[in-house]
């Protein structure tokens, strides 16, 4: 099979100097993107002592932005895509690795986090595609979930339990399978 032509450096920026120079810098800001929305999430989930913190969300940002921006090509539209569903299915092996079944209730331990690590692996396919208003604003998005979650789930827990409390009916499970009720962390 014949490889096909790249485009003509001096059509885009005038120079083929030039043109390279812009897709260096548009890789290092693709690359940065993906970069700093895996430490942003991994931040919040390294305050809350999660068992995958800053430098696991960081390394997943930055490598899904790469792998995607190497793959993305004009003339082969349909490898970046191919590439994201590979990243995005395998990157649940990953997210599956910080689940757990506590041994006291049996109940599943880690799903924010790895609900956390997926979506930053879809925010990294997003940085390396150069869609940067979809990477910022799903990442100030997920933080807001990720930061606030936490104190509006433990409202409605309160609301639920004096509801069942003036009702007589019988206590709430103090547990409800988030990671966000064990402060040991997942």
């Amino acid at each position: 099979m014949r490889a096909e032509p790249r485009p003509t450096a001096g059509s885009i920026y005038g120079s083929p100097r030039m043109n390279d120079l812009m897709f260096e810098l548009d890789l290092i800001l693709k690359l940065l993107a993906g970069l700093l929305a895996g430490v942003a999430i991994g931040w919040e989930r390294t305050l809350k002592h999660k068992s995958a913190g800053l430098r696991t969300f960081a390394l997943v940002g930055l490598g899904t932005a790469a792998a995607t921006a190497v793959f993305t090509d004009p003339f082969h539209p349909d490898a970046a895509s191919r590439v994201m569903q590979g990243i995005l299915t395998g990157i649940g092996f990953l997210g599956a690795g910080v689940i757990i079944r506590r041994e006291q209730d049996g109940m599943p331990h880690g799903l924010t986090t790895a609900a956390a690590i997926w979506v930053t692996a879809a925010l990294g396919c997003s940085a390396g595609m150069g869609h940067w208003r979809v990477t910022l604003t799903a990442t100030v998005l997920a933080l807001l979930l990720l930061l606030i979650n936490h104190s509006v789930e433990r409202w409605i827990q309160g609301k639920e339990a004096r509801k069942r409390h003036t009702l007589g009916g019988s206590e709430p499970r103090s547990k409800t399978g988030t990671d966000s009720d064990d402060p040991a962390g997942s």
